[in-house]
């Protein structure tokens, strides 16, 4: 690995990181502070994502490791561009949370050849090569809609039929493709639940409204809403609104965060189930990092641990809610 090649050097650096992580280690001590990462961010398209930014920034920096950030606004070709100007600047961890799935073989390539490594947080890549990156942390974005299905399967186990609108993710990110997945593999047991509309609000309030919007005009008597994310949930909420329906009631909801915005339309019954998607992932990406900088083994795949939320479970929760 760059840098950490010699073994007597690897083997001092450990002993330093060792004492680091005590908050002993000083600057020129072989600490955290000797530590460069580069982060590419997707973007700010919902309370999530700041949400999930706040938690890297707040703990890279309490750790005292340089951060090197940049916001790619939702686009791939930002984002390689940031991870190329990271490797061109020699950092020691390229962490990244990927836009889509697709078409990063080249850029992780250099980064491989550069001797520097990669950790993909929150979202994965679809590369068949696995040795292009050393760690993915994040949530399990299959269950995630597994969990949704469970619960629209035991609200609805009386109804004759339920008519479905999916308001999907951003289109070819992970968690849009997995959500719809896990989502579709247990309602499709049942043929009384049928999606009659799905697309794409891009996880933004502002599309999930005006998605919505378009499809309530040619699907009145929908049933349900299952939300890729709570900001689209509450897009959808202004649109149900706005047409003179009661959200929670005459639709019903599911979304997919647990955001404050979104556990507060939880607990005042205009979303009726939220599955839990943490965006503190922060000081596990600090543990990774220095881990990797060491020269130590990671996890290949790191699973946030998760929950889901009823309206009371909401209430209970909300005075506590970190993000």
């Amino acid at each position: 690995m760059k840098r950490f090649a010699p073994i007597a050097a690897a083997g001092a650096l450990l002993v330093a990181l060792a004492g680091c992580a005590g908050g002993d280690a000083g600057p020129g001590a072989g600490g955290d502070d000797d530590i460069v990462v580069g982060f590419a961010q997707v973007g700010a398209e919902s309370g999530w994502r700041t949400a999930n930014t706040k938690s890297i920034q707040g703990a890279f920096e309490e750790a005292g490791i340089e951060l090197k950030f940049s916001d790619a606004q939702q686009k791939q070709e930002n984002q390689i561009k940031a991870i190329r100007s990271y490797i061109q600047q020699q950092v020691d961890v390229i962490a990244f949370s990927p836009v889509v799935e697709s078409g990063w073989d080249t850029v992780l390539k250099e980064a491989k050849d550069a001797g520097i490594p990669v950790v993909l947080t929150d979202r994965a890549v679809d590369s068949k090569d696995d040795s292009l990156y050393v760690s993915f942390l994040g949530s399990d974005f299959i269950e995630e809609g597994k969990k949704a299905g469970e619960w629209v399967v035991q609200e609805f186990a009386d109804a004759d039929s339920v008519k479905i609108v999916q308001l999907e993710g951003t289109t070819g990110a992970a968690p849009a493709n997995d959500r719809a997945e896990g989502f579709a593999d247990v309602i499709g047991a049942d043929p009384k639940f049928e999606i009659v509309a799905s697309q794409t609000g891009d996880f933004t309030r502002s599309g999930g409204k005006q998605v919505m919007e378009a499809l309530l005009k040619s699907n009145p008597d929908v049933d349900l809403v299952y939300a890729h994310n709570d900001d689209m949930g509450l897009g959808a909420i202004e649109a149900i609104e706005a047409a003179g329906l009661v959200p929670g009631q005459d639709i019903k909801i599911v979304t997919v965060d647990a955001v404050k915005d979104g556990m507060q339309a939880l607990a005042d019954g205009k979303i009726n189930f939220i599955v839990e998607c943490s965006p503190l992932l922060g000081e596990q990406l600090v543990d990774i990092v220095r881990k990797v900088v060491a020269g130590e083994e990671v996890e290949k795949r790191i699973v946030t641990e998760e929950t889901t939320f009823t309206q009371e479970q909401a209430v209970e929760a909300l005075p506590d809610r970190q993000y």
